[in-house]
């Protein structure tokens, strides 16, 4: 199959690509590396061996509708992985208008080039952002939960969920062969085993590599000391607690969802473990993992942070029957940590 993915040279997009090579697809990758790393590719094609005459990239913007059509026709892409996006909660808040042009009119622009391809098949990388501020009694998530999302980021692509819903009804209803899902996650984390790709953002945001760069020495203006948001959670130990799925898993979840598509189909998913693990417990694996002692401090609990949230994965498994395959975080910790210790500069290397 010829599959475009969509910031394939970010986190999540990269590690799709490369299982894709490896189960022998042909992959396109477009991304503007606004946020992405050109490293991230080359390395993609590094890991690929053999495989890797069958990766295509192209610096391309989503809002660009006309190149991709031309660039999905000349490759014949019959499916699209979308996980290009601007994905970070406050920055959206701060700057609403960046968000709804990445998220929401790029989507649009792309939706609009894929049919014009006449590509059958889209998964959209969704996020559990989209639901809001559950309460207590709503968790685990299920995909039935009301979604009303705070902030700009979640509300961006809760829009597309529902323009990807109007378009494959209207191909139904018109006989065309489409269908779509979207897949809502939750904490993702890890890298892939091989120790070919990793995490790098700029800034970091997510939990487990800010705890791995404070005990590598590289977190800038901070004495390299974790600071938890919240230490009197009505929780267990007082931290909040979070869904933590590994982002091959991820990457998986993708995989089965894409083959079992068939034309008309909506679905949506949430993707994750089902259980719940607070930041604390996230100190403690990392420390036993690497063998070094965190420095830690409490701080005032960040407005809009839910103690609990955690999914229930039980429809993607009786549907298709996903389900994560690592249950522990630590073996997520160690293949991150590897990754990082042979990468100090990230893909600036």
């Amino acid at each position: 199959m010829h599959i475009l993915v969509t910031g394939g040279a970010g986190y999540i997009g990269s590690h799709a690509a490369l299982r894709l090579l490896r189960d022998g697809h042909r992959v396109v990758i477009v991304d503007n590396l606004y946020r992405g790393h050109a490293g991230a590719v080359n390395a993609i094609a590094r890991a690929a061996g053999r495989n890797a005459s069958n990766l295509n990239f192209h610096r391309l913007d989503l809002l660009d509708t006309q190149a991709l059509e031309h660039m999905m026709r000349a490759h014949a892409v019959h499916a699209v992985m979308h996980f290009a996006a601007l994905t970070y909660v406050g920055e959206s808040v701060n700057r609403p208008l960046d968000y709804w042009r990445a998220n929401t009119a790029g989507a649009l622009s792309l939706l609009t080039a894929a049919d014009a391809a006449g590509v059958t098949r889209l998964i959209f990388s969704s996020t559990a952002a989209t639901y809001g501020e559950p309460g207590p009694q709503d968790v685990p998530i299920r995909e039935d939960l009301v979604q009303r999302p705070i902030n700009p980021y979640g509300a961006s692509k809760l829009a597309f969920e529902r323009i990807l819903t109007e378009h494959t009804h209207a191909c139904k209803a018109s006989g065309k062969d489409f269908a779509c899902a979207f897949l809502r996650y939750f904490n993702v984390c890890g890298s892939d085993r091989s120790g070919a790709l990793g995490e790098h953002h700029d800034p970091e945001t997510h939990l487990i590599p800010i705890v791995l760069h404070c005990l590598l020495g590289r977190r800038p203006q901070s004495s390299n000391t974790l600071s938890i948001f919240g230490h009197d959670y009505p929780t267990p130990d007082g931290t909040a607690v979070r869904d933590y799925v590994n982002v091959e898993d991820l990457v998986d979840a993708h995989v089965h969802t894409l083959a079992a598509l068939k034309a008309g189909d909506v679905r949506s998913y949430n993707i994750g473990t089902g259980t719940g693990l607070s930041v604390r417990q996230i100190v403690d694996a990392a420390e036993r993992v690497t063998g070094l002692k965190l420095k830690t401090a409490d701080a005032p609990r960040r407005a809009g942070d839910p103690a609990t949230l955690y999914a229930d994965p039980g429809k993607i498994a009786r549907e298709i029957g996903w389900k994560a395959a690592t249950r522990e975080v630590e073996p997520m910790i160690e293949h991150a940590w590897a990754w990082m210790k042979a990468n100090p500069r990230g893909y600036a290397n």
